[in-house]
């Protein structure tokens, strides 16, 4: 008897647990979520960790088997797959993995932490003085007119003064680091940075689409372009740019899109965690089972497996900037 009462409990439960959505079952799995900070949130000690670990892959060889290293292999690849993983619904899901081999490419370089965010709508009145741009705490600011060994408009305060990214766009081009604010035109009403393209009444206006694909494309072309454009200009790294990478800053800025794809998905969570639809690059249906291809720099995965921050393979969370 109470053998028999067992296997009915246990049938109960599995049956119960059967009857919940997906989303559910997936953060349950997810028990210890790693925390992921906003830059100007970090510890001295994270920050520093973090740059110094950034700066390690440029010593490490090439995944991909080039002449290159690590650290420039990230740039390659979004270049290669560039049209594959935008314009498309595959942009968040992929950018999401993306940001995760990073993560970890970090990690075998030392860092112990967690990938960190620009939370660029908090910055957005004035861009250029958000505390990313600190030459001590964080990665150096606007690239300099002044001309170099190297052209114009590299960054020379800073960390990074002596990267030198081999990519731009497709080509084999050995550079310093290039940003180009967007100094916007005050007398215009036009912000520095193009800011006002990506503020809180934007942000509330991307967040209004109840679509997925709605809300990607929203915010893929307004205000994830924006800040593309406002650092990088037209000749600056982060611009637009296949090779967007080079530019560690690429990597706090997609994690924000990530977090705001989050948080878009929080608002109704049973109904937005694995919401996902569109059309690909050829025209065709887009599906949770479309592959993520990574161009062998790491394994291929479904869109499926990157839908849900609080899945035991990804588990982690946003802290909220505050102050």
């Amino acid at each position: 008897m109470i053998f028999i009462q067992t296997v009915a409990l246990i049938g109960a439960s599995l049956h119960a647990a059967l009857a919940l959505p997906p989303s559910t079952l997936r953060r349950q799995a997810c028990t210890s979520p790693k925390l992921r900070k906003e830059w100007s949130q970090a510890t001295r000690a994270e920050q520093t960790s973090y740059i110094q670990a950034a700066l390690c892959l440029a010593t490490k060889p090439s995944r991909l088997g080039l002449s290159s290293t690590l650290y420039d292999d990230f740039a390659r690849v979004h270049d290669i797959l560039f049209s594959q993983i935008h314009s498309v619904p595959a942009f968040l899901p992929w950018h999401r993995y993306f940001v995760q081999v990073y993560e970890e490419a970090l990690h075998d370089c030392g860092y112990t932490g967690n990938a960190m965010y620009w939370d660029w709508v908090a910055d957005s009145q004035a861009p250029a003085s958000a505390a990313v741009w600190d030459p001590v705490t964080g990665f150096g600011g606007n690239g300099n007119m002044t001309s170099t060994a190297w052209g114009t408009n590299c960054v020379l305060d800073g960390p990074f003064t002596g990267l030198r990214p081999v990519y731009w766009n497709n080509a084999a081009s050995p550079h310093c680091l290039l940003r180009m604010f967007d100094p916007g035109n005050l007398e215009a009403g036009v912000p520095e940075m193009l800011g006002a393209n990506y503020s809180p009444n934007v942000l509330a206006s991307v967040n209004m689409e109840t679509t997925f694909d709605g809300f990607r494309h929203n915010l893929e072309n307004s205000p994830h372009g924006a800040v593309h454009q406002g650092v990088g200009g037209f000749g600056g790294d982060m611009g637009p740019q296949t090779s967007s990478p080079n530019d560690p800053m690429f990597f706090l800025h997609h994690a924000q899109v990530d977090r705001l794809w989050w948080l878009w998905q929080q608002q109704n969570p049973q109904e937005r965690t694995f919401a996902y639809g569109g059309l690909r690059e050829d025209g065709s249906s887009a599906s949770l089972d479309d592959i993520l291809p990574m161009a062998g720099f790491a394994p291929q995965s479904t869109v499926r497996e990157y839908m849900d921050i609080g899945s035991a393979s990804l588990c982690y969370t946003y802290a909220p900037r505050s102050g």
